[in-house]
């Protein structure tokens, strides 16, 4: 019998995972005031999943590779134009 890591949905992709928030995410700015829910325009950072980055323009990163952090890049102007998984 196979051996399956615990947390892992093996019907999930990463790509879906990914498409899901990009759908979620894009265009959208992310409001660190708690108790302000998501809407059309903003999306609350504490409805992202526990292991995430925002990665404003010119960061520096790490290079450790995490297949379960969700990264969120931001334009110059604040909003979502990508997401990742790395």
């Amino acid at each position: 019998m196979p051996l399956i890591p615990p947390n892992l949905n093996p019907t999930i992709s990463s790509t879906d995972k990914q498409q899901e928030w990009m759908t979620k995410l894009m265009g959208k700015k992310i409001t660190d005031s708690s108790g302000t829910p998501s809407d059309e325009l903003s999306f609350a950072k504490q409805d992202l999943p526990k292991e995430h980055r925002i990665v404003e323009p010119g960061a520096m990163l790490t290079q450790d590779h995490n297949p379960e952090r969700l990264n969120v890049h931001l334009a110059e102007d604040g909003t979502v134009r990508h997401v990742d998984f790395k």
